[in-house]
């Protein structure tokens, strides 16, 4: 069994769901649950789908859950900017989602590129 809260991805990730689950309990997102509920289920999925795809067996298959949770960290990037324009959250707040969302992705993508290459190999 490999050890994913090993992995600064998942770290961070980890860290990230937590930040969203207490930003959406303000009182703005508490009269929204459909958007709250949504960014939090995205959130989660970060972490979930990397610890998932590192546990796996192939490579193969682990890259596909890295490509999910990197998915998931677009979808709450998209909720982020939603709940900016109807002003949920401050433009300070949107920069550090906007900045953690896409610092995943990237994080993400070394990953996948990384156990890409060691299938070839």
């Amino acid at each position: 069994m490999s050890n994913f809260q090993k992995l600064k991805v998942w770290q961070r990730a980890k860290d990230f769901a937590i930040y969203i689950y207490k930003l959406t309990g303000n009182h703005m997102f508490t009269k929204d649950f459909g958007l709250r509920d949504q960014i939090r289920r995205a959130a989660i999925s970060i972490p979930s789908n990397i610890a998932e795809g590192d546990e796996l067996d192939t490579d193969k298959q682990s890259i596909r859950f890295f490509y999910i949770a990197k998915g998931s960290a677009a979808e709450v990037l998209t909720q982020a900017i939603i709940a900016s324009e109807i002003g949920y959250i401050d433009r300070e707040t949107f920069s550090y989602i906007e900045n953690e969302c896409r610092g995943i992705s990237g994080m993400l993508m070394k990953i996948i590129k990384a156990r890409a290459a060691s299938r070839i190999q």
